[in-house]
C-alpha cells in the first residue's frame, strides 16, 4: 500500500516554486528610478513580465512618498524634499490580467496623471503574480511637478 502511494506522488506534476521575474523591455522601460513628470499629463508605462510556468496578473500601485519610507526594491535615492503631510495626494491602484498560458508578457500602455494631486515624491510600484501565486515587486521613486 505504501508502495503505491509513493508511486502516485512520483508521477504527479511537479510544483511551481518559481516566483515569476519583472524585466526591462531594452531601451522603452518605464519608469525609471528618480524620474520626474509632470500632473495632467501620462506616465508611459513598459515593463515585461516572465515565469517558469505560467504568468497571472500584473498591479499597479501609486502613492505618496512624502513620510520617505521604502519598500527595499528601489534602485537607489533619489533628491528627497522635507518630509511634509499629504493633502490630495494621488492614490492609484489597478490589476491587469495576463491571457492565459503566458509565460512571457510586454505590458505598454499611458498612464493619466490627475492634475490636482499634490506635487512631490511617488512609489511607483509593479507587482507581477503568476497562476501559481508566487509574486514579485519593483518600487521605483518617480517625482510630480
Amino acid at each position: 500500500m505504501l508502495l503505491c502511494a509513493l508511486c502516485a506522488c512520483s508521477s504527479s506534476p511537479s510544483k511551481d516554486l518559481v516566483p515569476p521575474s519583472i524585466l526591462p523591455v531594452e531601451d522603452r522601460s518605464c519608469p525609471l528610478n528618480c524620474q520626474q513628470f509632470v500632473r495632467g499629463t501620462a506616465i508611459p508605462f513598459c515593463c515585461a513580465f516572465s515565469d517558469n510556468k505560467e504568468l497571472g496578473a500584473f498591479n499597479i500601485e501609486v502613492h505618496n512618498n512624502f513620510d520617505h519610507h521604502t519598500h527595499g526594491t528601489e534602485a537607489g535615492e533619489c533628491k528627497q524634499d522635507p518630509v511634509k503631510k499629504p493633502v490630495n495626494p494621488w492614490v492609484f491602484n489597478q490589476d491587469y490580467k495576463i491571457p492565459s498560458g503566458e509565460t512571457y508578457y510586454e505590458a505598454e500602455f499611458w498612464l493619466d496623471i490627475p492634475e490636482d494631486v499634490d506635487p512631490g515624491e511617488y512609489h511607483f510600484m509593479i507587482r507581477v503574480t503568476d497562476a501559481s501565486g508566487w509574486q514579485q515587486l519593483r518600487s521605483v521613486s518617480i517625482r510630480l511637478d
